[in-house]
C-alpha cells in the first residue's frame, strides 16, 4: 500500500471513530494505545510506518467497541489486530 493510500485509510477509520463517539457511551478507552501514538491523519510528514501503527490501533479500537455489542466475533478480531500492531511496533513506540 502506498503512503498516501495508508492516509486515505487513516483518515477514514478516524472518522469511523469520531461517529462511534457520537453514538456510544463511554468508549474513550478503546483509543488510549491510539492516542498514545500522537499521530493524525492530517499529519502527513510523519512516516508510513507510524500511519500503519495508527490503522492498527484504530482498527483494534473500533473492533472492541463493536465487540461489546456483538460478541465473539469482534473480540477474535480485536485480538488478532492488537497482535499485529504488537508485531509492529518498535522498542521506541512501546515505550509510549
Amino acid at each position: 500500500m502506498q503512503k498516501d493510500e495508508l492516509i486515505q485509510l487513516h483518515t477514514f477509520l478516524f472518522q469511523v471513530r469520531n461517529h462511534l463517539g457520537q453514538i456510544c457511551k463511554n468508549n474513550d478507552c478503546e483509543f488510549i494505545d491510539y492516542e498514545n501514538l500522537d499521530i493524525t491523519p492530517s499529519q502527513v510528514h510523519k512516516s508510513k510506518r507510524e500511519h500503519t501503527l495508527a490503522v492498527f490501533k484504530l482498527s483494534k479500537g473500533i473492533a472492541e467497541i463493536l465487540s461489546h455489542n456483538d460478541g465473539m466475533k469482534f473480540d477474535k478480531i480485536s485480538s488478532r489486530l492488537e497482535q499485529m500492531s504488537e508485531r509492529f511496533m518498535t522498542d521506541k513506540d512501546r515505550k509510549h
